[in-house]
């Protein structure tokens, strides 16, 4: 028996949704995955529906909060708050910071390797263009 599944009921305030928007139909097809996704965190006013398919706002179109672009801004605006120096000297390419990342680099080289090690292939990784982009003030 297939179960409607709705996101949001049962949350507190802002997380609330009774627009029944996350909800799966009487005729999902077992084995397709939805096409849509919902992220939310604390300190966002509202729940963000993003097209799957996309990467869209579905009720707006635009990019989501959870975009490469937006994480780096947010990422950036961090850093140049807890920089000693206060010049904000952080990469503004986005590839440029990924790699000064040492902790991120390391996880993701052990990450590789458990997944070589245990016999589940290599991980497929994007064009590197997609991640030579600036951050824009």
């Amino acid at each position: 028996m297939w179960l409607n599944y709705c996101v949001g009921f049962g949350l507190l305030p802002p997380l609330q949704n009774d627009s029944k928007e996350g909800c799966q139909s009487d005729g999902h097809q077992p084995g397709k995955s939805p096409c849509f996704s919902v992220n939310w965190t604390a300190g966002d006013g509202q729940m963000e529906v993003v097209n799957a398919a996309t990467g869209k706002r579905k009720d707006s179109g635009t990019a989501s909060r959870l975009c490469k672009r937006a994480l780096f801004a947010r990422w950036a605006r961090l850093h140049r708050k807890l920089s000693a120096s206060g010049r904000g000297d952080e990469p503004l390419v986005y590839c440029e910071a990924k790699l000064a990342a040492r902790p991120y680099q390391t996880a993701k080289r052990q990450l590789f390797a458990s997944l070589r090690d245990a016999g589940l292939g290599t991980w497929v990784k994007k064009p590197p263009e997609q991640d030579q982009f600036p951050l824009t003030a």
